[in-house]
């Protein structure tokens, strides 16, 4: 049985799960040690913001190349390399001793963010369009995952084991584990292998990447409204990973453990989010070309009005609080798989890891400049006035836009299904 039809695809899911809860754990776990790396290298939250944008940059500027890669080699040895550039360069800022060089160090941990198009499109040919929503909501549970982990790690374990640098050193370790399983465990698949029309084929024709087709995608309407979302849709997340646990400790005077009492139920509802909003989208799909973007507004429409009563509830009333952060996080994740899923929908699938690639260099663009954005409004104005206004415009301008999308959706959807059609009889002659 080919390894898309078997139980196997499963444990390519399990892999790829595993890869992003502890890279994002990895990548997130800075957040919680916003207090401790300001006061150890005396900087305040304007510096800290050029921290968290140094390695958006780079990771920026390289996913192109990394999308380009994907689509023209084969994607689990790539994967398996930014695993260990993860290790190594994760390892190199856990020994950095003074603020520049940290901010050097961390910065080129953004080499390997640049990874997820690869894993994605990889996915692609292991599940068709009607199951994909839900499996990048369940790969994208590690997002959230990584993060709580990420907080445990910090205020928990951190301290017993030598502090934040010793944490670093055992995500740096784990990199190097999952390249040896990526490396080892996952095969590659003909890009295509999925889509409808030949998911019944024991051989398909070999799509190979050319840049008329990855041009034609880049041209459809459909993707200059997810790489105008993608723009803005980012900004919120990278401003409360950076500092959302500044703000509660400073603003609302939480300690450890009413950050973590507070932050666990938070992070376990909005990791739910992700594959209720993807299951969501794959089940109105299937009633209607609009359903991942009717699915999308529907999520950054409520996640920016529980968010501002969330930000505007008094510190005193922690539940409250805690309750407008739950509703927020139940639909800030539901446009994220539903965004992916997009993308696959109306890219060619030789061009799909170059196409995201594309959407994500725009989106982080936008995102890379969020920690300074937010730093700068926050030394001026205060933490929580910079994190509500962020998230608030981001969700409202990224509504705009996809109503747009809805549009230019169906047209887009059949036009590729007509290509795939095509391509399936003529290799039925």
């Amino acid at each position: 049985m080919a390894p898309s039809h078997s139980r196997y695809r499963w444990f390519v899911v399990v892999v790829f799960f595993l890869f992003m809860l502890l890279h994002q754990t990895d990548r997130l776990m800075i957040g919680p040690m916003q207090e401790t790396i300001e006061q150890e290298f005396g900087i305040d939250d304007q510096q800290w913001g050029l921290i968290n944008s140094g390695a958006l940059l780079v990771g920026t500027v390289l996913y192109p190349l990394w999308g380009y890669l994907y689509d023209r080699f084969a994607r689990p040895r790539l994967l398996a390399l930014a695993s260990f550039i993860w290790g190594l360069t994760t390892w190199v800022s856990a020994i950095a001793p003074t603020f520049r060089s940290f901010l050097f160090t961390r910065a080129s941990t953004g080499i390997d963010d640049s990874a997820y198009p690869g894993l994605y499109s990889l996915v692609a040919d292991y599940f068709g369009p009607n199951l994909r929503g839900k499996v990048y909501g369940l790969l994208q549970l590690a997002q959230p995952l990584g993060y709580l982990i990420g907080m445990l790690l910090v205020l928990m374990v951190a301290p017993l084991i030598g502090g934040w640098r010793q944490a670093f050193y055992i995500t740096a370790a784990l990199g190097l584990v999952i390249g040896v399983m990526i490396l080892l465990g996952v095969r590659e698949l003909p890009r295509g292998k999925a889509e409808p029309e030949f998911e019944d084929r024991e051989q398909i024709g070999t799509f190979r990447f050319s840049w008329a087709e990855a041009l034609e995608a880049l041209k459809k309407k459909t993707m200059w409204f997810v790489f105008a979302q993608g723009f803005v849709g980012m900004l919120p997340w990278n401003v409360i990973t950076a500092f959302f646990f500044g703000y509660l400790m400073t603003v609302r005077g939480y300690d450890d453990e009413a950050v973590l009492s507070t932050m666990v139920p938070v992070i376990i509802i909005l990791a739910a989010g992700y594959f209720v909003g993807g299951s969501l989208g794959d089940r109105l799909c299937q009633r209607t070309p609009r359903g991942r973007i009717i699915v999308s507004c529907v999520g950054v429409v409520l996640g920016a009005i529980f968010i501002y009563f969330a930000m505007r509830t008094p510190v005193a009333d922690r539940t409250q609080f805690l309750i407008w952060m739950v509703l927020t996080a139940i639909f800030m994740p539901f446009s994220s798989p539903n965004v992916v899923a997009t993308v696959y929908d109306v890219v060619a699938p030789e061009v799909r890891s170059t196409a995201q690639a594309v959407e994500y260099f725009v989106e982080n663009f936008g995102a890379a400049f969020a920690p300074m954005l937010a730093g700068f409004l926050s030394v001026r104005y205060g933490r929580g006035e910079a994190i509500l206004w962020i998230c608030v415009a981001s969700w409202l301008l990224c509504f705009v836009l996809y109503l747009g999308a809805l549009f230019t959706i169906g047209p887009d959807i059949r036009t590729l299904r007509a290509q795939m059609s095509a391509r399936a009889a003529a290799q039925g002659t």
